[in-house]
């Protein structure tokens, strides 16, 4: 897949409102270059009759072309519009559903880093749009060739002279100042591949400054982020230095050459050969033909800015996964669902971040607590249970099914992983815990989520209830709300298994228990499988197993107070 390809689609794909839009607007230039021969038209009238009827007629003539003008752009710019509008959705919607491939994506030919998040949101964001654009371009474009290949005509039949001036020599200019364009091209598209960087880079410091700040990292990464910055500002103004002489010298010749339409004009005005009605419509078109010249001879940056847009957002939808479809399918009909009873889990891991050789079962509709005194350890089991592409394949299975087996459009059925960064969005309460399950839930199903997850509390806090606004990331929420409605976030879409990574670091002592009783009663009720990585002791004491993870590996297991009476090691680590 390349940016040539992807530009190709779009237009095609969108051709009936391009095909329009382009009409319209070519419409539209053909109406201004109108403008000027009905002047000269009125003009000659005025001199040569002097006759009020027929100066009025053409008047009117006139005004009816500025109606017809504007009708035109109107509508041809709302067609194209509409256009960008759509490509740029449609962009964003595929290039979103590549970012969260279940595979994962692979280092792309070129590259000798992994994606980052950042830099995926800002191709399907800011070159999603950059590539839309091109819908815009084509018609003017097509508009500006119209207009001049118009006034060519018109002027041919004024002066052959003066014809031959804009139908020959204007295209050979426009030729010659082409000679920068593969130049401009590469600068451009080294701009946009350090910008997009920097920007992704910025949006991954910014989402992970709170861990940044904890291990004391911020000084390196602003270090980071400064030399990136200086990079990306080095690139921009190379690009825009070269722009900007081309775009100099385009607006330069372009009024040169209208300049000497019109002294040219002036010259067989003087000698005889041309009336006052005609000099004035060559000067009209003259000063017309600057704005689709220099329209005309820009177009190589608008076309680089495209296609380099164009080659990062080929390179997201053409990227490699890191587990291919031939992986995704050890057994015909893995993706159905087993029948009889649902929740089992196997873990068969040989090594995965701090994890060595573990191997564990999970009875479905069981309540498993680990206990991991390593951050590292925690954090590779959830991402082990998350289904992370880069652990060793078949590592976790639902049911009998990998997690990487499972359709992306069911999976949260069978399996939820609740991190320990509760992620909320701008919308309201509400929509922050809605999957699109409480309509079909039971009655009381909801009720009894919010209950155990102490989030009925933050929703009485406000009078609109659960359609309380909630800002960007949650932040007119507190650390202990955001939690809390994640929380009833994972309960309420019910799944087979789920998993919580901490869930009550950010409550205090007393709502933490009856969180634990909670998510006891809901998951047990439902006899629906429940794996929590934590500390606290409330949620250990509520499992049917705990399990001491230490160094990678399962040290013990048993339940809390088994564990508590019989090991110093344990009991040192629950004791607050």
């Amino acid at each position: 897949m390349t940016g040539g390809w992807v530009l190709r689609r779009t237009i095609t794909r969108n051709t009936r409102w391009l095909v329009g839009g382009s009409v319209l607007i070519a419409g539209y230039q053909l109406c201004e270059v109108a403008i000027p021969i009905l002047i000269g038209v009125i003009v000659d009238r005025a001199v040569s009759s002097g006759s009020y009827v027929s100066i009025a007629v053409w008047t009117a003539v006139l005004a009816a072309v500025f109606v017809v003008l504007t009708v035109l752009y109107r509508l041809g710019a709302r067609q194209l519009m509409f256009g960008i509008a759509r490509e740029s959705h449609l962009l964003r919607d595929e290039l979103s559903g590549r970012a969260l491939e279940p595979g994962g994506l692979a280092v792309a030919a070129g590259r000798d880093d992994a994606w980052s998040s950042g830099e995926l949101l800002s191709i399907s964001t800011t070159d999603a749009d950059n590539t839309s654009y091109v819908i815009d371009y084509i018609p003017r474009v097509v508009s500006a060739v119209v207009g001049t290949v118009a006034c060519g005509v018109v002027l041919l039949t004024i002066d052959l002279v003066l014809g031959a001036m804009v139908l020959v020599g204007i295209p050979i200019v426009v030729l010659g100042l082409q000679v920068t364009a593969p130049l401009i091209a590469r600068r451009v598209e080294a701009q946009q591949d350090t910008v997009g960087r920097t920007s992704g880079l910025a949006t991954d410091l910014v989402s992970g400054l709170r861990p940044l700040q904890g291990i004391g990292a911020t000084g390196a990464a602003s270090d980071r982020y400064r030399r990136s910055s200086r990079t990306s500002l080095a690139a921009a103004l190379r690009a825009a230095r070269i722009q900007s002489v081309h775009a100099g010298a385009s607006a330069a010749v372009g009024a040169l050459a209208a300049m000497g339409v019109a002294v040219a004009a002036v010259y067989f005005a003087l000698t005889g050969d041309m009336g006052i009605g005609a000099l004035i419509t060559v000067i009209g078109l003259a000063q017309f033909l600057i704005d689709p010249f220099a329209l005309l001879a820009i177009v190589p940056s608008w076309v680089a800015e495209a296609r380099a847009s164009a080659d990062r957002v080929a390179a997201v939808l053409g990227a490699p996964l890191l587990r291919g479809a031939s992986e995704k399918r050890s057994v015909a009909g893995s993706d159905r669902a087993p029948a009889g009873p649902r929740g089992a889990v196997r873990i068969d891991c040989s090594a995965h971040g701090g994890l060595t050789d573990l191997v564990l079962d999970i009875a479905p509709g069981e309540y498993v607590a680990v206990l991991a005194p390593s951050a590292r350890d925690a954090a590779a089991l959830v991402e082990l249970l998350a289904g992370d592409p880069t652990a060793p394949a078949g590592s976790v299975s639902v049911d009998g099914r990998r997690i990487e087996d499972i359709p992306a459009g069911t999976r949260r059925h069978a399996i939820v992983v609740e991190h320990h960064d509760a992620h909320l969005f701008t919308g309201t309460l509400g929509s922050n815990i809605d999957w699109g399950t409480t309509a079909s839930a039971r009655p009381g199903d909801v009720e009894a989520s919010l209950a155990a997850s102490a989030a009925d509390e933050v929703v009485a806090l406000y009078p609109a209830g659960l359609d309380h606004p909630v800002t960007e990331r949650g932040a007119s929420l507190s650390g202990g709300q955001r939690q809390r409605l994640a929380l009833a976030r994972a309960l309420i879409a019910a799944p087979d298994v789920l998993v919580l990574h901490d869930p009550t670091t950010a409550v205090d002592a007393v709502t933490e228990q009856a969180i634990a009783d909670g998510i006891r009663a809901v998951r047990g009720r439902a006899a629906k499988t429940t794996v929590v990585i934590t500390s606290s002791p409330a949620l250990l004491a509520t499992a049917d197993r705990v399990l001491l993870l230490v160094d990678g590996a399962i040290a013990a297991v048993g339940s809390h107070s088994e564990l508590a009476r019989g090991r110093d090691d344990y009991r040192e680590l629950v004791s607050r």
